[in-house]
């Protein structure tokens, strides 16, 4: 054999053979585990639909219990969005039918 062949069959590092290898087993493990963490958080960050479930879910619960606490706060604001979205559709149809006539006439 080599000389680093037999070297490792007479020399020390031999003699602390099962202390390094048990050394290095649980470091590997370690390392498997810590991996294994970082592969599993990364899975959860690309997976769009599950998080897009779980925002919904999150928004819900909050809208849930802001009516819970004030149920007349949050009908009001309802209705004002609703009455915000109606008129600015209105405006922009009214804006579009203002602005059509002056296209055609160009």
């Amino acid at each position: 054999m080599t000389a680093s062949g037999s070297s490792a069959q007479n020399g020390s590092p031999a003699q602390n053979g099962s202390g390094d290898v048990d050394a290095l087993r649980a470091e590997i493990d370690a390392t498997r585990a810590e991996l294994g963490r970082t592969v599993d958080e990364l899975s959860a960050r690309l997976d769009v639909p599950a998080r897009a479930r779980e925002r919904v879910a999150r928004t819900r619960d909050t809208a849930v219990e802001t009516y819970r606490e004030s149920p007349p706060v949050v009908i009001g604001a309802g209705v004002a969005l609703v009455g915000l979205v109606l008129g600015l559709m209105m405006w922009r149809r009214k804006r579009a039918a203002r602005v059509a006539p002056r296209r055609r006439k160009s």
